[in-house]
C-alpha cells in the first residue's frame, strides 16, 4: 500500500502543480475550483498518513503553518540597488543621452513598475530554498516561510538549475478590496493600499495568514554580477519563463528612447485599468553584456531609470492649520484637511513647511486646495483654488510661542525656519527618542512611535539614558496594555544589543542639527572614538568630507553644552558603545582618504572599485570637492575630470589606483 500510495501522492504533486502554473501564471484553467479543491484534499489526506513520501515540492507546503520567533538576516550576494527616477520625457532623453557617452548600439526594455515589495529568490539545483526581502539593499530579512505560499512562486524548477532571481510581491487589487472587506466586518484597522497590505502580509511570523492573503508575484531578473551577464535583458526574461516563473506579459522591448518614451506614456494612461497597480515604468537597457561598462552611480546602477508617472492630484478644504514641533525644536505648521482619497490612501494632513511658504502660495484656513502626494508618498499642497473662496477664509499667523511648552519661538535671520529652544520641550524630546531608536539610528527593533509616546507619558522614558534603564521597570511594563512578558523581554534584548551599534550610528541617533546619515559615517571614520570629535577644532571637523560651515559650527556647538555631554557620559556608563567599529573589512591603509571615481574601469567595475577603497578604510563620493584626495579616471571621463582640475585634485589611473590598494587580487 506504501508504493501506491507513494505513486498517487507523486502523481498529485505533479498535476496540482501544473494546475496551479495554469491557473496563476498562464491565467488559463483547465479544471474546475470544485475538482482542483478535490485534488487537494486528497493529496493532504495521502500525505498526513504517509509523510514520508511527501515531496518538498508538494502544493500541500503552500497552506501554511510555520511560525517564527522572528526573522533571521540574510546578505545579499549581489546587492539590491534601488533606480534613479526620471519625471518626464526630457529627463528619459537626458538619461538616454548619458549612456550614449559609455557605450555605442543599445535598446531598451520597458517594463512596468509594480507597486509591490522587492524580494530576491534562491534555487538549488532547481528546488526554491530561500527568499529574503530588499532591506537596505545589502541585508534583507529571511521570508521564505510566507514566499512558500504564494502560488506563483514554483517551489521547483523546469530545469535543475542553480539561480537566483529578482521580483515584486504584490498585492492585486481585488484581493486587497477583499482582504479589507473582511478586516472591516471583523472591526479590524483597513490597509491603507495594496502595497502595505503585501508588506505587511510577507512580514508575519505565522505562515498561515500571508497564505491566506492572495499575494502574487512577478520575476524581472537574475542577481548575476555584470561579469556573468551574457545574454540580453529580454532573453532572460523569456528564459525565466521557460523555468516556471510568472514574468508580466505587458513587458516590451524598445528600439530607441523616443519609442521607450511612448510605451511610459501607454503604460500611464492604462494604470487605473490594470488589475494590480503600478507607480512608474522601469527602463532598462536590453544589452544586460554592456552593464559592467555602463556602470553605477553611488546608488544605482546608470543602465536603468524608473519613470515615475505625475502624482495623482485632488481637491480637498484646508479645515485647520496646526503647529508640530519635530526634534531640532523645528515648528512646522501642518494643514489638517478634510479627508480624501488619493493614490491608494486617505490623506487628511499635509506639511506646509515654514511660515514664508504658506504667505507664498498664500493659504489660508478655509481654502479649497489642489494637494497630491509627491513621489506618490509625501501629500502636499499644490495650489489654492481662489474662485472657490467664500470671504470666510481666514489667514494664518505663526503664534510666537511654543505650542507645547510656551517657550517663545526663535527664527534665525537666514532660514524660513522657527525654532523652539527650549531642550525639555515635550514633543522636541519625544521626537528625538523616536529618532535616535530608528533604524538608520540605534535601531531598536521594536521601540516605535507609539510604544515610545506611551512609555513617556508613563514616565518610563525622559531622556535617552533612560531607554538604557528600562531593565529595570520589566515588570512594570509586562503590566501595561498590549505588552505581555514575552514582548517586552524582546524588547529589553534589542535594546541592550543596540550597545554595540558603531559610531556613526550613535551620533546620527543623537539628532545633532544638519549632521545626516552619510555626515555621521564620514565623521566616525575621521574620528573613531566620541572623545576624539569632542576635543576635535573646528578646522579638523571642517575637513571631513560631506561637513560644511554650517554642520562643523553644529557640531561645535553640541559638545559644548554641559547638557549633551553629561548624557554622553550617562550613556557610556550604560555601556553604549562609543567608537566606530570598521566592519568593512580588512586593511586600514586608505583611512581618511576620500575618492571619486569617473570613467569606466577595465581590471573591475566601478562598484568593484568602490568596495575595495571601503575595505581598506578609503571613502568613496560621488561628487568633486576641495576635500577630495583622489579622482580616478577611466574611459570616457565625465564632468568630474574637469571639476578635479579646477580644484587641484590629484589626477590619477586605474594602474595608481591598483597601487594604491595594494594588490590586484581579492
Amino acid at each position: 500500500m506504501s508504493d501506491t500510495a507513494k505513486k498517487r501522492i507523486e502523481e498529485l504533486t505533479e498535476r496540482i502543480n501544473r494546475h496551479d502554473y495554469e491557473y496563476h501564471v498562464l491565467d488559463n484553467p483547465t479544471i474546475s475550483d470544485i475538482e482542483y479543491d478535490r485534488l487537494v484534499q486528497e493529496l493532504v489526506e495521502l500525505e498526513r498518513k504517509y509523510p514520508e513520501h511527501a515531496r518538498e515540492d508538494s502544493p500541500t507546503r503552500r497552506i501554511g503553518g510555520e511560525v517564527l520567533e522572528g526573522f533571521a538576516k540574510i546578505e545579499h550576494t549581489v546587492p539590491m540597488l534601488s533606480l534613479a527616477n526620471a519625471f518626464d520625457a526630457d529627463e528619459l532623453r537626458a538619461f538616454d543621452q548619458r549612456l550614449k557617452k559609455l557605450a555605442d548600439d543599445f535598446s531598451y526594455v520597458v517594463e512596468p513598475k509594480i507597486d509591490g515589495l522587492a524580494a530576491s529568490l534562491l534555487y538549488e539545483e532547481g528546488e526554491f530554498v530561500r527568499a529574503a526581502t530588499r532591506g537596505n539593499g545589502t541585508v534583507g530579512e529571511d521570508v521564505t516561510h510566507n514566499v512558500r505560499t504564494i502560488k506563483s512562486v514554483p517551489l521547483k524548477l523546469r530545469e535543475p538549475v542553480t539561480i537566483e532571481v529578482r521580483g515584486e510581491i504584490f498585492m492585486p487589487k481585488a484581493a486587497f478590496l477583499s482582504l479589507n472587506e473582511t478586516r472591516k466586518r471583523q472591526d479590524k484597522e483597513l490597509f491603507k493600499n495594496p502595497r502595505n497590505a503585501a508588506a505587511g502580509s510577507i512580514r508575519q511570523l505565522d505562515s498561515r495568514i500571508a497564505a491566506q492573503r492572495s499575494l502574487d508575484m512577478f520575476v524581472y531578473g537574475l542577481a548575476e554580477r555584470d561579469e556573468e551577464a551574457q545574454i540580453p535583458q529580454s532573453e532572460v526574461l523569456k528564459r525565466l519563463q521557460e523555468l516556471g516563473f510568472k514574468v508580466n506579459d505587458r513587458i516590451m522591448r524598445a528600439r530607441d528612447i523616443d519609442e521607450a518614451i511612448r510605451l511610459c506614456e501607454k503604460f500611464e494612461s492604462l494604470r487605473t485599468d490594470l488589475p494590480y497597480d503600478i507607480d512608474g515604468v522601469v527602463v532598462k537597457v536590453d544589452e544586460r553584456p554592456l552593464y559592467k561598462t555602463i556602470g553605477y552611480t553611488a546608488k544605482s546602477p546608470r543602465w536603468a531609470i524608473a519613470y515615475k508617472f505625475q502624482a495623482e492630484e485632488t481637491m480637498t478644504r484646508i479645515e485647520n492649520i496646526r503647529l508640530q514641533v519635530g526634534r531640532t525644536g523645528q515648528v512646522t505648521p501642518v494643514a489638517h484637511l478634510a479627508p480624501v482619497e488619493i493614490a491608494g490612501s486617505t490623506v487628511a494632513r499635509a506639511t506646509l513647511h515654514n511660515e514664508e511658504y504658506i504667505k507664498g502660495k498664500d493659504i489660508r484656513i478655509g481654502d479649497f486646495v489642489t494637494i497630491r502626494k509627491a513621489g506618490d508618498i509625501i501629500p502636499e499642497v499644490v495650489a489654492v483654488i481662489e474662485e472657490k473662496r467664500s470671504g470666510d477664509e481666514v489667514r494664518f499667523r505663526m503664534q510666537s510661542t511654543c505650542p507645547e511648552c510656551a517657550t517663545p519661538l526663535q527664527k534665525s535671520d537666514t532660514e524660513a525656519e522657527t525654532f523652539c529652544p527650549n531642550p525639555e520641550c515635550p514633543s522636541k524630546r519625544v521626537q528625538g527618542f523616536i529618532h535616535f531608536a530608528s533604524r538608520d539610528a540605534m535601531d531598536i527593533e521594536g521601540l516605535g512611535v507609539r510604544i515610545i509616546e506611551h512609555f513617556h507619558n508613563e514616565g518610563f522614558i525622559r531622556s535617552i539614558p533612560d531607554i538604557y534603564r528600562l531593565h529595570r521597570h520589566k515588570e512594570e511594563l509586562v503590566g501595561l496594555a498590549r505588552f505581555g512578558k514575552k514582548s517586552v523581554e524582546k524588547l529589553l534584548a534589542n535594546i541592550e544589543a543596540s550597545k554595540e551599534r558603531s559610531l556613526e550610528k550613535l551620533l546620527f541617533g543623537l539628532g545633532i542639527r544638519h549632521v545626516g546619515k552619510k555626515t555621521a559615517e564620514s565623521l566616525a571614520k575621521r574620528f573613531p572614538s566620541i572623545e576624539q570629535l569632542r576635543g576635535a577644532d573646528y578646522d579638523d571637523i571642517l575637513a571631513v568630507t560631506d561637513v560644511g560651515e554650517k554642520i562643523a559650527a553644529s557640531i561645535k556647538a553640541y559638545f559644548e553644552d554641559e547638557n549633551n555631554l553629561k548624557m554622553l557620559e550617562e550613556l557610556g556608563s550604560l555601556g553604549v558603545n562609543m567608537h566606530h567599529k570598521d566592519d568593512s573589512g580588512t586593511g586600514g591603509h586608505l583611512e581618511g582618504l576620500t575618492f571619486v571615481l569617473t570613467g569606466s574601469l577595465s581590471a573591475m567595475s566601478r562598484q568593484e572599485a568602490q568596495k575595495r577603497i571601503k575595505a581598506r578604510g578609503g571613502d568613496v563620493t560621488s561628487s568633486v570637492s576641495k576635500n577630495t584626495d583622489y579622482v580616478c579616471v577611466g574611459e570616457n571621463p565625465g564632468s568630474k575630470l574637469e571639476k578635479a582640475r579646477s580644484l587641484g585634485v590629484t589626477i590619477i589611473d586605474e594602474k595608481r589606483l591598483l597601487d594604491l590598494l595594494g594588490d590586484t587580487e581579492e
